[in-house]
């Protein structure tokens, strides 16, 4: 639940920056089900990756709409905040193992 509502901010930031709507692999969508499979360090690591982006997320967004809603320009900082999530994101998803990794405890 907790990835698809940073998915969800996410793209709100993205609109604030001017960007067309992102097309969600089958990797990003099925994320938390391949971590839950694989379980172990990969699937805790992921848990607290997701959280640090909701951290960033949330305020970082509220700040753009505050920005927004005085009347400037929130494109280039919603810009700078969509690149950040994009890289960290990339990062979780490094965690997906490659096929043959079993399941750990």
């Amino acid at each position: 639940m907790k990835w698809t509502a940073v998915h969800e901010a996410a793209a709100a930031v993205a609109e604030l920056a001017g960007l067309a709507p992102e097309y969600r692999t089958p990797e990003i969508r099925n994320f938390p089900a391949i971590m839950r499979d694989t379980g172990g360090w990969r699937c805790r690591l992921a848990a607290q990756g997701v959280d640090d982006l909701a951290a960033i997320l949330e305020p970082g967004l509220a700040a753009l709409l505050t920005l927004q809603g005085s009347g400037a320009c929130a494109a280039a900082a919603a810009q700078a905040l969509w690149q950040e999530f994009h890289t960290a994101r990339a990062g979780l998803l490094s965690l997906i193992p490659p096929l043959g990794i079993e399941r750990q405890a």
